[in-house]
């Protein structure tokens, strides 16, 4: 008999790898030291502080450029992604596969549901061997209405979710997980539509990885790439991640921060990790740092899942506060012992989480400044604006502002080359227009980190019409 799950048991057995409590009392008093001596030092000595604030800022925008030229050198290894053909799934045959556990969750998404359904069924994998759950709350009416009209294949089936608080998707897939039964489990999101061998490709690439290797992330891209310039941009976007960097990171053994859907996972090396943090908005980032945190590691798969590119303003506006936000949490539940956490990476690995989750934040904050100022500097021209730039600080934010911008345009053009997408390169040209939403949602999640940090808030889906 399976005991009655807990799906907030990381926060119950290890609180301090949780974002049940957002900063800690020494945090808190950490940030006010820093505010206050910020503030401090802009009334007592405002130019030498902008100087020295301007220089380290600039240092850090050097050092995140020369990485992204660090990571695409490794996506060029052999190492960035395990890669199957036809002829080798063939060759395997014929052969027992272990069951594979599947976790849908969905809330308030019953005209995806026939999608996913189809989706699932028609996978290259036995059908005896699939093992099913579409996580749906329980007074969610409308989706277990449309559940209740489908007629389920064998394998699949419904999981109700009580509701309680946090409502937020990990805590889902915890309760998910503690009913599945299948050797490996893989998670996928409502609009889903994986291509067919995904779980066999899986299978071979954990029985080729090493024993520490126990989460495969597969690639995400967008089938509806081409309906406006919001989804053009955001499918250069996930090209660069998911072909680009990811599998960089791979080649390097970096921790990797997972991707919310197609990471496909050891189940019982995942329930040792305790699943999910329930109080995480971007409970896969942080659940590939505790992956990195255990000595385990995460490996890339070249295949892909295709999913909707959320195309409208505010809904992506929305969708990436919580993906920013979660970063935030993630920074703070592992910083929380930072020469813990460096014993726990080792030190290369403690740079790449440095760079990777506070990377995102601090540049989406940082950026709006200082985009003002060099447009203050060629408009407006003030008088004595120059001295916050001396000599070597001018020279690093000019290469900064040329370089720098150059090559984050250029590894956008490099990843629609890698998806084969050549139309999507003139609107990758204005990229920098994309960069200004990510600043905009970024202090969105700053503020909302404070002031709600549970808060979901839910991207809603149409599905792809058949």
């Amino acid at each position: 008999m399976i005991p009655e799950p807990d799906p907030l048991e990381l926060a119950h057995k290890r609180p301090d790898w949780s974002a049940v409590k957002p900063l800690t009392l020494w945090q808190k008093l950490l940030m006010l030291c820093f505010v206050g001596g910020t503030v401090a030092a802009f009334y007592y000595r405002p130019m030498k502080a902008a100087q020295l604030a301007i220089a380290i800022c600039t240092v850090i925008y050097i050092i995140v450029t020369l990485y992204k030229f660090l990571i695409l050198r490794g996506a060029a290894s052999s190492r960035a992604s395990f890669r199957f053909t036809e002829e080798d799934i063939q060759a395997q045959e014929p052969r027992e596969w272990p069951i594979f556990s599947v976790l849908v969750p969905m809330y308030k998404e019953p005209e995806t549901l026939p999608q996913i359904l189809k989706s699932l069924d028609e996978m290259d994998y036995p059908r005896d061997r699939k093992d099913v759950q579409f996580l749906l709350e329980a007074d969610d009416e409308a989706t277990l209405d449309a559940a209740a009209r489908l007629v389920m294949p064998p394998g699949f089936r419904v999981t109700r979710i009580p509701p309680s608080f946090p409502r937020t998707k990990p805590k889902a897939c915890n309760i998910g997980l503690a009913y599945a039964r299948g050797k490996y489990l893989v998670i996928y999101d409502a609009e889903d539509m994986p291509e067919k061998d995904q779980l066999k490709k899986a299978v071979m690439a954990f029985e080729k990885s090493p024993e520490s290797v126990v989460c495969i992330q597969s690639c995400l891209n967008f089938y509806n790439a081409g309906q406006n310039i919001l989804s053009k941009w955001f499918t250069a976007e996930y090209s660069v991640w998911y072909d680009l960097q990811l599998p960089g990171l791979a080649a390097l053994h970096a921790v990797i921060p997972l991707g919310g859907t197609s990471n496909h996972f050891k189940t019982a090396a995942l329930r040792e990790l305790m699943g999910w943090d329930a109080y995480n908005v971007t409970e896969d980032c942080d659940l590939g740092i505790r992956i990195g945190r255990l000595g385990y590691s995460t490996r890339m798969l070249d295949t892909t899942t295709w999913e909707e590119a959320c195309c409208r303003f505010w809904p992506w506006i929305k969708q990436r506060t919580r993906w920013q936000k979660g970063y935030i949490q993630t920074w703070f539940v592992h910083m929380r012992n930072p020469f813990r956490l460096l014993h726990d990476l080792g030190l290369i690995n403690f740079i790449h989480y440095q760079l990777l989750v506070g990377g995102v934040v601090f540049s989406a904050l940082v950026n709006p400044i200082f985009w003002i100022m060099t447009l203050i500097w060629f408009f407006v021209q003030p008088v004595g604006a120059d001295v916050l730039f001396p000599g070597p600080v001018f020279a690093m934010g000019a290469f900064c502002l040329f370089l720098g911008n150059f090559v984050f345009i250029y590894v956008n053009l490099l990843g629609c080359c890698a998806r084969k997408r050549d139309g999507l390169m003139l609107c990758a040209l204005f990229s920098p227009l994309y960069w200004a939403m990510m600043s905009y949602s970024g202090w969105r999640a700053f503020i909302q980190f404070f002031r709600a940090p549970f808060v979901w808030e839910k991207t809603t889906h149409q599905g792809k019409s058949s």
